[in-house]
């Protein structure tokens, strides 16, 4: 392997384990939701989830491809025990712009390969969109 492929396939298991703290996060979050907003935040914490699970199965598949082994592990999620739906929001935020670094790194470590890169390109959009929705989310209506 080489060494562009071996920092590339670094970049992808940090990436995986990001993105399975983010199937814990957004599942506790939606579990800590209550009071009258809960029914359609709750549903957008599940949306989450679901999107940090559908991420870690495509980046768990590339990193087999490149013949790696998907690590058992997420990485650490902090709790932080304060579940007002601002302070969780800024948590996502906070989880949302470390993803993207990681996607914008891996786009960087592609080199040759195309498709990696079109992948961490696509995904870069997707965690860009996630935290433009929160900052929206975060804002007042004043």
């Amino acid at each position: 392997m080489s060494q562009e492929s071996s920092k590339a396939l670094d970049c992808l298991n940090k990436i995986f384990q990001s993105e399975m703290a983010g199937i814990i996060r957004y599942l506790h979050y939606s579990f800590m939701i209550m009071g009258h907003n809960r029914i359609p935040i709750q549903k957008w914490f599940r949306n989450q989830a679901s999107e940090s699970m559908a991420h870690t199965e495509i980046i768990g598949e590339k990193i087999t491809s490149l013949g790696g082994h998907p690590p058992m592990l997420s990485e650490p999620v902090e709790e932080t025990n304060v579940h007002s739906i601002d302070q969780l929001l800024q948590e996502c935020l906070s989880h949302e712009e470390k993803a993207l670094s990681l996607y914008r790194d891996l786009v960087s470590l592609a080199g040759n390969d195309i498709a990696l890169e079109e992948l961490a390109r696509g995904l870069v959009k997707e965690e860009t969109d996630h935290i433009d929705e929160v900052k929206k989310m975060l804002r007042s209506s004043k």
